[in-house]
């Protein structure tokens, strides 16, 4: 518990830039998915710290911050409606 509240803290004063990403990865069948893979079924991990994102194929971006979540969302509702 402390050494995580340390780790949050490091991550908070230091942060990483998330500058180096793994390559694509998309979990298919039964297996237990990734929180990352929830909003588009593939994710890519930060090389340095770790940390997993959301990763779009259509696009070829890594998504990031809240905000681009929400974008990502309103453009499969305007793509399914169409």
């Amino acid at each position: 518990m402390i050494v995580e509240l340390i780790e949050r803290l490091m991550d908070f004063l230091f942060g990483c830039r998330h500058s180096r990403y793994s390559f694509p990865v998309t979990i298919r069948g039964a297996a237990r998915r990734p929180q990352a893979s929830a909003l588009t079924g593939t994710y890519v991990a930060c090389l340095d710290c770790g940390r997993e994102f959301p990763y779009d194929w259509q696009d070829m971006r890594v998504i990031t911050s809240s905000s681009e979540r929400r974008e990502y969302v309103a453009s499969l509702a305007t793509r399914q409606a169409a």
